[in-house]
Parts: C-alpha cells; structure tokens; sequence
C-alpha cells in the first residue's frame, strides 16, 4: 500500500514538474503514459481536454493535486467495482 501511495505522489509530481498543478500538456501526457490501460481514449487529446475540465473543480485551467486525487479514486472505484462484479454506478 505505501508504494502506491508513493507512486501516485511521485507520478504527479514528476508529470507536474515538481509544481503544485498539472497544466494541459502535462495532464495529457500523464494520461497517455500513465493510464491508457485502465482507461479508453487515452489517445484522444479532445477526450483527455474534456476530463481535465471535468476534473478543475476551481475552473484554473490545471489539475490540482487533489483534483488529480478524484480521478484516481474513480479508476480505484471502477476498478473495485469490476473486480467485485458489481454493477453499481461508480460516481
């Protein structure tokens, strides 16, 4: 556990470039590099776009490290939910 802890830290900081925020380019690139096994239109800039404006709760233009935080407990959501067989709605 404490190594996926680490790996989500150091996985934003390093796609964020030490900074407190993700900017566009490096939300994408996360997304590409990072997540296109769990997630579908890892390779579509304008789908990525649209769930990084989904995630800017604060409307700044970046991803925040706690904004980044809900995607990935939507991915630990989904992924639990798959896992486990249920159906459920993992909003």
């Amino acid at each position: 556990m404490e190594s996926a802890i680490k790996t989500v830290v150091t996985t934003f900081l390093g796609s964020s470039k030490g900074k407190e925020n993700l900017d566009g380019g490096g939300f994408q690139k996360l997304v590409k590099k990072q997540l296109g096994g769990m997630m579908q239109d890892t390779n579509c800039s304008s789908a990525i776009k649209e769930m990084q404006q989904g995630l800017d709760a604060n409307n700044d233009g970046k991803v925040s490290f706690q904004e980044y935080l809900t995607l990935i407990g939507y991915l630990a959501t989904s992924l639990s939910n798959t896992k486990s067989g249920s159906n459920a709605d993992a909003s």
